[in-house]
Formats: C-alpha cells, sequence, structure tokens
C-alpha cells in the first residue's frame, strides 16, 4: 500500500514538474519573443486580454468538463495538447514560416489549456489522494510550481537567444511529452463516475445550486481567492512603479525570486503551518499579515527593503491558498470540484480584469504608488468579511 501511494506520488508530481516547464517556457517567454520586435506592446497586451476574455467564457464549459470525465485523462489531453502545439509552432518556424499571428494562437492555447489543466489538478488531487496526504502533496506541488515558474521564465528568454524559435519549441513539445507520460504513468483511485442521467448543459446550469446551496461558505472561498488578482495586480504594478522612478529592470526580476523564494519556504514547511489551527483560521490570518506586507510595500524607502516584504507577501499568499485548497478537498464533493473550482477561476478572473483597469487609471493620474494601499484595503476588507463569515455555522462543516 505505502509502495503504491509513493508510486502514485512520485509519477504524478514529475507530470507536474514537467507540465510547469512547458507551459511555463510559452506562457512567460512568448510575450518576451513577440516584444523582441519593435512596437509590439500593443499586441502583446491585447493578445494577453483575449486570452483572460476566452479563459473567462470557456470556465464553465471546462468546470463541467472536470466533474463529468475521467480527470487523469483530461490532464493527460492537455498534455497532448499543448506537446501538439509547441510542435507545430516548431515545425512552422523550421519551414522559415515566422508569424507573430502564430505564437498569439500559441499563446491562447496554452493559457486557455493550462487555465483545464490547473482545475483539474485541483480536483485530481482530492480524488486520488487520501486525506491525510493532502499537505504533502500540496507542499511539494508548490516548491515544484514556484521552482518551475522561476526556472521557466528564465530559462525560456537563453533559450530564445541561444536557439531561436525551432530549438525552444522543440523542447517545450518534449517537456509536454514526458508529463503526459507521467500522468499515463500514474495509479488512478477512481471515484467519479460519469452521469448518464444528467446532460452536459443540465449539468452546466447545476454550478449556480452549488454556490446558492451553501452561500457563506463560498462566499469565504471567494475572498480568500482575491489574492490571485491581487498578486497579478502587483506584477503589473511594480514595473510600472518602478520605470517611473527610474529603477532598474534587475530590480523587478529581484521582486520576482524574492516572491517566489518566499512561496517556496511556505511549500517547505506547509505541512507544519496548516497544523497551527483551522483551515478558515489560517486562511484570514494569512490574508492578514498578506495585507501587512503590502502597507510595507507601499512605504518602502529603497527597493530592497520593498524585496523584504515581497518575500513574506510571497509567503503569506502561498499559505493562504494552500490553506483554501486544502480545505476544499475536505469540505466538497468530488463530483462538485471542478466547478467549485470554475466559479472561484471566475470570480478571481473578473476582479483581475477589473484590477488591470485600476492600474491604468492610476498610472495616468501618475499615482501609481496609491495601488500599493489600494490592494492592501482590499485585504483588509477581505478579512473583515472572513472574520465574520467564520462566526456561522455554516462554515463548522468539514465535510459534505
Amino acid at each position: 500500500m505505502e509502495a503504491t501511494e509513493k508510486t502514485r506520488a512520485n509519477a504524478y508530481l514529475t507530470g507536474r514538474f514537467f507540465d510547469g516547464v512547458s507551459s511555463g517556457l510559452f506562457m512567460m517567454a512568448l510575450p518576451w519573443a513577440m516584444l523582441s520586435t519593435p512596437n509590439m506592446g500593443a499586441f502583446v497586451a491585447i493578445v494577453a486580454l483575449a486570452c483572460t476574455a476566452i479563459s473567462f467564457f470557456l470556465t464553465p464549459i471546462f468546470s463541467t468538463l472536470i466533474d463529468r470525465h475521467s480527470r487523469k485523462q483530461l490532464l493527460v489531453f492537455v498534455q497532448f495538447v499543448q506537446a501538439g502545439t509547441a510542435a507545430f509552432v516548431a515545425v512552422f518556424y523550421g519551414a522559415g514560416y515566422e508569424s507573430h499571428w502564430l505564437l498569439a494562437a500559441a499563446q491562447l492555447v496554452f493559457w486557455a489549456s493550462s487555465n483545464l489543466a490547473w482545475a483539474t489538478n485541483n480536483a485530481f488531487t482530492q480524488e486520488n489522494f487520501h486525506q491525510h496526504e493532502y499537505a504533502v502533496i500540496s507542499g511539494k506541488q508548490e516548491v515544484i510550481m514556484q521552482g518551475t515558474t522561476l526556472g521557466s521564465g528564465a530559462l525560456g528568454v537563453v533559450l530564445l537567444e541561444m536557439w531561436g524559435m525551432l530549438e525552444f519549441s522543440a523542447f517545450a513539445a518534449i517537456a509536454s511529452a514526458i508529463a503526459s507520460i507521467s500522468y499515463m504513468l500514474t495509479p488512478y483511485r477512481r471515484q467519479l463516475r460519469q452521469s448518464s442521467s444528467v446532460s452536459f448543459v443540465g449539468q452546466m446550469k447545476e454550478s449556480r445550486d452549488i454556490f446558492t446551496q451553501r452561500p457563506h461558505f463560498y462566499a469565504f472561498l471567494m475572498l480568500s481567492a482575491l489574492s490571485y488578482p491581487i498578486l497579478t495586480f502587483l506584477t503589473k504594478l511594480v514595473p510600472i512603479w518602478f520605470a517611473e522612478t527610474g529603477i532598474s529592470g534587475d530590480w523587478f526580476a529581484g521582486y520576482n525570486i524574492a516572491f517566489g523564494m518566499g512561496s517556496l519556504i511556505t511549500g517547505l514547511m506547509v505541512g507544519r503551518l496548516l497544523g497551527l489551527g483551522s483551515h478558515q483560521g489560517i486562511m484570514i490570518g494569512a490574508m492578514g499579515l498578506a495585507a501587512l506586507m503590502l502597507f510595507g510595500m507601499s512605504m518602502s524607502p529603497t527597493p530592497l527593503v520593498l524585496l523584504i516584504f515581497t518575500f513574506f507577501f510571497g509567503t503569506f499568499n502561498a499559505l493562504n491558498r494552500i490553506a483554501r485548497t486544502n480545505w476544499m478537498h475536505h469540505s466538497i464533493s468530488i463530483h462538485q470540484r471542478g466547478r467549485a473550482d470554475g466559479g472561484l477561476q471566475m470570480f478571481a478572473t473578473l476582479a483581475q480584469s477589473i484590477s488591470y483597469v485600476a492600474i491604468a487609471f492610476l498610472s495616468h493620474f501618475g499615482v501609481t504608488q496609491l495601488g500599493f494601499f489600494i490592494a492592501a484595503a482590499v485585504m483588509i476588507l477581505a478579512v473583515l468579511i472572513m472574520m465574520r463569515l467564520n462566526r456561522g455555522a455554516e462554515l463548522a462543516l468539514s465535510a459534505v
């Protein structure tokens, strides 16, 4: 039994690693390749906006698929799609056909399929592993995610400079192929069975009932999920603020490293951290401390001080996300997990879009630094509402 659990975890985590490498390369390095051509900034921004909008509308379909089909098959399917897309780009560039529209289409495929993979991985983890394994698996997933995120962006730029798009795409295709093989070799303890009595559209419509049946519970989760749009808000706000104040781009690289290292520390210590209290209490505490770090970032006199606050922000942000994910593992039926994650993802994406509009206004009026205070205020307000919701009887449920 122990050997089977170890094999299951090792094969799955190997898949996560190579999945992170391939998707990280295309998601983070392709914009750099497009920006290497002059006057492509607007094009890259429009592509990102299109990817976000299309992913938003695809989320209900993806989340229903997760609750109807084998999560393992979906993970393998995503890797096949990504490997095929990367190989397609390699073939075209090898034939001498170079197009920014081709790269934009490839980024869209990776963006949308990565969103499907993210939600599928959460549902797959809950279904395929035992409850006593959740914390350990979550910690290892965090280490892998941050490691591949930190490495893929830098590796992608280096590969593009050394090799070109042909070799770069071939490398990503190989990584996706290895991920698909690893997922196929992962033992699957399948518990979800497709129900033929409910149509796909009918099951998608049931998503509303999932949230209305436990409104306080899902409101609490949505407030916790605000940490993601806050994070993406900062990834746009910080470089704009650095550019406006004449701070070198090297410090922005340091910002990304500091955040990633903070998250890595959480991943390594998550087993102990989750034992400090209830999931709800940890989420509230982590959100509150993250808000304090944002206030610290807003008042940082030097970039170095800002990076110190960023390190701790990354630590508490990761702790909030891992605690939320694990609480959902324990509290949501495996038959509803895909649609539950889908609803949270749509809420986070909507908040993310609003945050980008806010950045545009702040930058236009020359008050970019005020964005740190706004982000902190939003998180503090979320924490206060979460504390109020936590007093209700509904959140006392630890399982469905």
